[in-house]
């Protein structure tokens, strides 16, 4: 998450903080040497993340247990991906139906440092307290180091549409007007926890942390169903 000035320097985090380490053990670090992303671990096979990340199948790997990319952690379990599956209706503009299944090669070992996340069981609601994580770029270049987290609330489909104009029931809108804090590039996929559920996955948002521009998240409600039957048949 694009909260470092630059880490090296240690300069205040814009907006979040670092994550307490292993407090997120769902959260998945994507890579195929070419894109970043976040994701959410859901069961021991599966990973959700955002349909607009496309990795090479071959190259990816899916890291589980990290908290700071520049060390190597024995907490850390680093599996390849056997299939990626995006949401078949996904729409790159705007981004609708931005999410997509990752299934790896062999089941994670669960433990206190690596747990699936619940999936919702209700939709996102205005004003509820969320928390979003992700290494994400830093506000000049580079990453965070460590992961990063930043609690926000859920905004009303209005005042989304009065910034986007093009949102639609599978998004929602979280963040503040005033600007300076907000998930940015490289969470793309990431988690947003409200409750302790799966509410949303990081798609879009105009540039990072800008006032009045909220990040917008896919709504996960709308694909347990999806999720669940597709998991079933793969």
């Amino acid at each position: 998450m694009h909260f470092y000035k630059d880490f090296s320097s240690g300069d205040e985090i814009i907006g979040g903080y670092e994550c307490k380490p292993h407090s997120q053990p769902w959260q998945a670090f994507l890579f195929d040497n070419r894109i970043l992303c976040g994701g959410s671990l859901i069961n021991e096979r599966w990973v959700v993340s955002a349909a607009h990340c496309t990795f090479s199948l071959d190259r990816l790997l899916v890291h589980l247990g990290k908290h700071n990319l520049q060390t190597n952690e024995n907490t850390e379990q680093k599996i390849k991906v056997e299939k990626i599956i995006p949401f078949p209706k996904y729409n790159d503009s705007p981004k609708n139906n931005d999410i997509m299944l990752i299934k790896l090669k062999k089941p994670v070992t669960l433990n206190k440092y690596v747990k699936p996340i619940r999936l919702p069981e209700k939709c996102s609601s205005v004003g509820e307290k969320c928390l979003v994580s992700g290494w994400g770029r830093t506000a000049a270049s580079g990453f965070a180091s460590v992961l990063q987290c930043l609690n926000l609330p859920v905004l009303s489909e209005e005042k989304c549409k009065s910034v986007y104009g093009e949102i639609t029931k599978n998004m929602f809108c979280a963040g503040f007007d005033k600007g300076g804090k907000d998930a940015c590039q490289g969470d793309s996929g990431g988690p947003v926890v409200c409750g302790g559920q799966l509410k949303g996955v990081v798609s879009f948002g105009n540039g990072c942390a800008k006032p009045k521009y909220p990040g917008v998240y896919t709504e996960v409600c709308r694909y347990t169903k999806w999720i669940k039957s597709t998991i079933a048949k793969n």
